[in-house]
């Protein structure tokens, strides 16, 4: 099952487990958020949404946020000692999806343990 989503003005098709990077959603790490825009549920017998399918969310987990790579406009007027330099990074929240939902279903799966290291013990 896949479904197409819109987020942060741009079209992603997902399924569970996917891991992807959308524009900046609130939630703290370790969450789970819900996806209301979606426009296709794929499946045996996809549905069309005209333009959002009702009732249908996909829930994510909320791995991380980040910044993205630096992006530098750089303009020049040759001659006239004219130079503008302006950079910026754009915040990237890291997603994981979790399940696609249909028929205002709410989330079962939670979000996932963290991982905990092993300590070493102690020598004495």
């Amino acid at each position: 099952m896949f479904a197409v989503i819109k987020t942060g003005g741009r079209q992603y098709r997902v399924a569970p487990d996917d891991v992807l990077e959308v524009g900046k959603i609130a939630g703290d790490v370790g969450t789970i958020v819900q996806l209301g825009e979606v426009l296709v549920v794929g499946g045996e017998t996809p549905l069309l949404g005209v333009p959002t399918v009702p009732g249908a969310t996909v829930a994510a987990e909320v791995l991380d946020h980040k910044r993205g790579p630096k992006v530098i406009a750089f303009k020049k007027r040759r001659r006239k000692n004219s130079r503008r330099k302006r950079g910026y990074r754009d915040e990237i929240t890291v997603l994981r999806i979790t399940e696609i939902l249909t028929d205002s279903a709410k989330p079962s799966v939670g979000p996932r343990p963290k991982r905990v290291k092993a300590e070493a013990a102690p020598a004495a």
